[in-house]
């Protein structure tokens, strides 16, 4: 099956999981949120697959440094329920490559940042996962 984005469905897909990352980072910012960040993108441009060619670039359009993190969180966990939802419409599979790939650059910028047993870290990945089995 094949996958049909538009250049919203795009800006969706990338601003939900390069948002997640930076969620990460800013939640783990006692530790190093340069690290964090650093450690998640890398996991996301790793991806394959066309969500991975989607993944390769970061959002363009929309800005999501310099924002709290509740204020980032209210764009990036809505975005992460809406790219689970087009995705499961038109393709299930590539559906869970997305969510896998999201939560393997969440994991990463939590170990990265020597943080992975906070408490915030810890709330912010069930927050991400509950955005992502929203849809």
């Amino acid at each position: 099956m094949s996958i049909t984005l538009s250049e919203q469905d795009t800006l969706t897909l990338r601003i939900a999981a390069w948002g997640a990352v930076s969620l990460m980072s800013a939640a783990g910012a006692a530790g190093s949120a340069h690290k964090a960040g650093t450690a998640g993108s890398i996991a996301l441009t790793a991806a394959t697959g066309p969500v991975g060619h989607v993944l390769a670039k970061a959002p363009k359009h929309k800005d999501l440094s310099g924002k709290s993190v509740a204020e980032l969180a209210d764009t990036v966990l809505p975005a992460l329920t809406s790219a689970m939802s087009l995705l499961n419409k038109q393709d299930p599979a590539e559906a869970g490559n997305f969510r896998s790939t999201v939560l393997v650059a969440a994991e990463a910028a939590a170990q990265a940042g020597d943080s992975r047993s906070s408490p915030t870290m810890t709330d912010m990945i069930r927050k991400i996962t509950e955005a992502l089995d929203a849809a």
